[in-house]
């Protein structure tokens, strides 16, 4: 029982250091929380995300994925581009104060421009149907985002399938256990950060706040997706 505790322990603190950084991923955890945008959903992309490359790791799959350099390298090129390009969205947001607008629950600005663009005098039904259809884009594009975030980070598959996998071997019979600990880890830290978030919205409902929040952002993806394609 005692070696049971001490492997899941040993998984959750040791999966807790490798995801509690100063990246891509979490930071946009962070903006969809602060945002109260489709958060559930993001949050469980990254929980059952991270629970299924884990899973991979301690199943032995990270020597795989290091023995196929090319496949690593392919990723980091796409993953590289794609954190560049979400950088650069960021920075322009920062221009764009309209664009920073938090609504009381989630934020749905193709809604918003639809409603206001009918003349002012759009029945309820109406306002209703352009808001649901302005969340629901809202929503897609954050599990698209989200899922490409996750998967085209090399650094995922790294840290998460071989690092955590190599050291989970070194728990032999403990293996499941030490993996099961990771999983928990990367459950908790993302329902803190999605969820816990909100209680910035106070804060980041002054459109300065998001423009700092958003500066950040451009910087941390910008200089990421450089890195990654360098490292190429």
């Amino acid at each position: 029982m005692n070696s049971a505790l001490t492997a899941t322990a040993a998984g959750f603190g040791t999966g807790l250091s490798l995801i509690v950084a100063i990246g891509a991923q979490n930071a946009f955890v962070l903006r969809q929380g602060v945002r109260r945008d489709a958060v559930l959903a993001v949050v469980a992309i990254c929980a059952l995300s991270d629970a299924a490359l884990i899973t991979l790791g301690v199943g032995g799959v990270g020597a795989v994925v290091v023995a196929w350099p090319s496949v690593l390298a392919a990723v980091g090129l796409i993953g590289g581009l794609f954190l560049i390009g979400y950088g650069c969205l960021a920075a322009r947001r920062v221009l764009k104060p309209a664009a920073l607008t938090v609504e009381a629950g989630a934020e749905t600005e193709e809604a918003g421009r639809t409603v206001v663009g009918a003349g002012g005098a759009s029945p309820a039904g109406v306002t209703r149907v352009a808001a649901a259809v302005g969340t629901a884009a809202s929503r897609r594009r954050a599990v698209l985002t989200c899922l490409a975030m996750t998967w085209l980070n090399p650094h995922v598959y790294l840290d998460t399938v071989f690092l955590l996998g190599s050291i989970a071997a070194d728990r032999g019979p403990w293996r499941w256990t030490f993996g099961l600990g990771a999983v928990l880890a990367s459950l908790v830290w993302f329902a803190a950060l999605g969820f816990g978030a909100r209680l910035l919205s106070p804060l980041l409902a002054r459109p300065s706040a998001w423009r700092v929040l958003d500066a950040l952002i451009a910087v941390t993806m910008i200089v990421l997706g450089a890195t990654l394609i360098a490292g190429v």
